[in-house]
């Protein structure tokens, strides 16, 4: 994969029912840097993090992912000299920003894991948001898993 490659990928409508083109309606949302932190044999959790911009104001309101059986959107603040990580019940996108989704701050949790996270490999995550007018939208990539300090498999070769 090239180094700094960015995926521009658009929500689709994930509603069977609706015959009538999306555009017209689907908001426009870019993922870029999507990674889960790998992870050793016995482990159960990991995170995952992204840089998420959207040209209409949305809500990230959940992720899941089939190799974990479960996934939050957990937040991470230092207080009193220590660091709090807890769960959020969504993170608010605003029109043109760009969210970051990385340690330290806002991320995704995924607990129960159901198998080693290698570098090199990939893992499927949906990412569902509540647009304006609280219609939902779901988002579906593939996020490239890197070693335990978040270097890319094989970024020294």
């Amino acid at each position: 994969m090239i180094h700094g490659l960015r995926l521009a990928l658009t929500i689709m409508v994930s509603s069977a029912a609706m015959a009538l083109p999306v555009a017209a309606h689907a908001q426009s949302v870019e993922v870029k840097e999507a990674w889960v932190r790998g992870t050793v044999a016995a482990q159960k959790g990991t995170g995952a993090f992204m840089e998420i911009t959207a040209k209409s104001t949305v809500r990230l309101l959940s992720v899941e992912s089939p190799v974990a059986t479960s996934v939050e959107i957990h937040n991470m603040t230092m207080q009193n000299g220590v660091m709090k990580m807890f769960p959020v019940d969504g993170i608010d996108i605003p029109a043109g920003k760009t969210v970051k989704l990385a340690s330290g701050g806002y991320h995704v949790m995924m607990m129960g894991l159901k198998q080693q996270m290698k570098p090199g490999e990939r893992v499927a995550l949906k990412l569902t948001f509540e647009l304006a007018d609280k219609k939902r939208e779901s988002l579906e990539l593939s996020a490239e898993v890197r070693d335990i300090t978040g270097e890319r498999h094989n970024a020294h070769h």
